[in-house]
């Protein structure tokens, strides 16, 4: 098996474009699926999920014959943060609803209530049919802190540890997540994700605001990445629209993603989470403008498989 994969299932912001002109690049909001080994890691569960589960349930009952006979769906998922285009896809992620898949949630409490509680009643409760207690599988969710590294074992064991306490080079066998927040997205910040195995890098860098000269402790985060996915929702004309400006609304612009990557020496940067309001021909014509100059980037679209 490769070693890492990863899969775009949603590059979309804000929220869903189902319109034929938007087709190309995809409708789907924010989702990314990372194979680590056999390792299965979800950046975010906007609506891309949704196809995601549709895949893994097909290949569920294809693994065999009966329930004993079919091979689980194991599954670590990883939440920049809370707001709906990063969560809306969760509740129809359908292996949830097949008892013998594990699910691990981790991400940032908030304003001081666990994560499980948070999702409960914005998820399940109160707008789904389906109450998080009465979900059938073996569904956990974790708080995440700063100070956490998540380190996935070849067993497949899962451990949170304190960051400073592990090296991956001294284990590249394991899969080590980690994270920086970002504050300048409103209201409670959003978390940069940093996947490391085999000696490889993967920075996960959606609903980020950069700063004048970029973000210094961002660039250190992900210093020489392999992999940098990095929002850009924005073209710069749009971000300081005398009309409409966007400033503080916590999205970077192109300009920003391409000097972030350079700062950060990342190998390839990938354009994610598109103002919905770009249709294909736009990204088309910002694709020709952005990558022309800069063939380290390239535009995520939709279904698109990178392997390194």
């Amino acid at each position: 098996m490769h070693e890492i994969k990863i899969k775009f299932r949603g590059v979309r912001g804000s929220h869903p474009t189902p319109k034929q002109s938007h087709l190309k690049y995809g409708g789907n909001t924010s989702c990314v699926e990372v194979w680590a080994g056999n390792n299965l890691i979800i950046l975010d569960s906007g609506t891309g999920i949704i196809d995601l589960g549709r895949d893994l349930q097909k290949e569920h009952i294809l693994s065999g014959t009966d329930t004993q006979s079919r091979k689980p769906v194991n599954a670590t998922l990883l939440l920049s943060h809370i707001h709906q285009d990063h969560i809306q896809g969760l509740q129809f992620f359908s292996p949830l609803f097949i008892k013998t898949t594990n699910f691990d949630i981790y991400g940032l409490s908030c304003t001081n209530k666990p994560l499980k509680e948070t999702l409960s009643k914005i998820l399940f409760d109160k707008v789904f049919p389906v109450s998080l207690d009465e979900i059938p599988s073996n569904i956990n969710i974790y708080d995440f802190a700063l100070k956490h590294a998540l380190v996935i074992k070849p067993d497949g064991t899962k451990e949170l540890v304190i960051q400073n306490t592990i090296n991956p080079e001294e284990h590249p066998d394991n899969v080590v997540i980690t994270a920086h927040k970002t504050t300048a997205h409103p209201k409670n910040g959003s978390l940069s994700i940093k996947i490391q195995y085999k000696g490889k890098t993967i920075v996960y860098a959606t609903d980020k605001e950069s700063y004048i000269g970029c973000d210094k402790k961002f660039i250190e985060f992900a210093h020489t990445a392999d992999i940098l996915i990095h929002d850009a929702q924005y073209t710069h004309q749009d971000y300081i629209s005398p009309i409409l400006p966007k400033q503080g609304y916590g999205h970077s612009t192109f300009n920003m993603a391409i000097e972030t990557a350079k700062f950060a020496k990342a190998k390839k940067l990938y354009f994610f989470h598109y103002d919905p309001n770009y249709d294909d021909g736009i990204l088309d014509m910002l694709e020709k403008e952005f990558t022309q100059h800069a063939d380290f980037a390239e535009f995520a679209k939709e279904n698109l498989e990178i392997i390194i």
